[in-house]
């Protein structure tokens, strides 16, 4: 598939756009998925350079340079943080649409069907970008329309959805990241879930910081939204004294993802007070965009409560 010819008809509309781009890196100090990798090659000015020279016809289009532009939770963080004001989502759409004419069309972070699917239609009911559907009763996935928020993961009866790579928001991989933690940390209590979008990080902070003597950890995961039900419990299997969620305020998740931690952190309400235990052992705050300072407020106020109780 390498060095196949590839049109810009979509990408061409925004030639003075890519020029705007200062490579500042702001973007790159805000993007979770670049965070994870470390490589220079998944942050969005990378990406930005890409499309510039797929545009120019510097660079022939490939399947790892697919890969890259397919790879993109929509958090919108870097667009938050452009000096320039470009609109970098909407680029890398239409360099999708450009890539996917060409012929390759690869995973990089939209959703998956495994064979697996019994072709019951909820991931198509619940999506919110109207990206997934049935064709010849085969669950497909617009890989232009998909925008990783996780929402079909969530709901699947016959867990057949998955993302092609979730550079570590699977549910898997937290419930590894929870467990490591609480074992290591005999004097933990508690496990705070951080919203993405909600705990916006320092400028030139490349990772979340916790203090050592902290007696809880936060867990920086995609979307409130994103958290299955058994990452939610899975502190509790490992004697954690409390569970903070935090998610975006109504209206402000550009997945609706707070609707679905609600319901999430409702069912797990239930469930612990099901088996007589305390139902406010699992809290949920919505923080507004980089409201760190009222989130750490909410952090203090739930472990003098959880630790009061005990």
């Amino acid at each position: 598939m390498e060095n196949k010819p590839m049109k810009t008809d979509n990408l061409k509309k925004w030639d003075k756009t890519l020029a705007s781009c200062i490579r500042c890196g702001y973007c790159f100090e805000h993007c979770p998925l670049s965070k994870y990798t470390n490589w220079e090659s998944d942050n969005p000015r990378a990406k930005i350079i890409m499309a510039h020279g797929l545009l120019s016809g510097e660079l022939e289009p490939s399947t790892y340079i697919a890969e890259k532009l397919f790879s993109c939770f929509f958090c919108k963080r870097c667009e938050a943080a452009c000096s320039s004001g470009v609109e970098l989502t909407q680029i890398f759409l239409d360099v999708r649409r450009d890539l996917l004419e060409a012929g390759f069309d690869v995973p990089g972070t939209t959703s998956i069907t495994n064979d697996n699917c019994a072709a019951c239609l909820i991931c198509v009911k619940e999506c919110p970008h109207e990206a997934r559907s049935i064709l010849n009763n085969v669950v497909v996935t617009d890989s232009v329309k998909c925008q990783s928020c996780g929402r079909c993961v969530e709901v699947c009866p016959a867990k057949a959805a998955h993302l092609g790579l979730d550079y570590g928001t699977s549910k898997n991989e937290l419930n590894i990241e929870v467990s490591d933690y609480l074992k290591n940390n005999k004097n933990s209590k508690a496990i705070i879930f951080a919203c993405n979008w909600s705990y916006f990080p320092d400028l030139q902070s490349s990772i979340i910081e916790t203090s050592d003597n902290k007696n809880y950890k936060i867990i920086v995961n995609m979307c409130g939204g994103r958290l299955e039900k058994v990452t939610l419990l899975e502190p509790f299997l490992h004697n954690a004294q409390g569970v903070l969620v935090a998610c975006c305020p109504d209206g402000d998740c550009e997945h609706n993802g707070s609707e679905a931690a609600k319901s999430n952190v409702l069912y797990i309400k239930n469930l612990l007070q099901s088996i007589n235990m305390d139902p406010e052992l699992i809290k949920l705050v919505q923080i507004k965009h980089g409201d760190k300072t009222g989130f750490q407020a909410e952090i203090d106020i739930f472990m003098e409560k959880i630790l009061g109780n005990k």
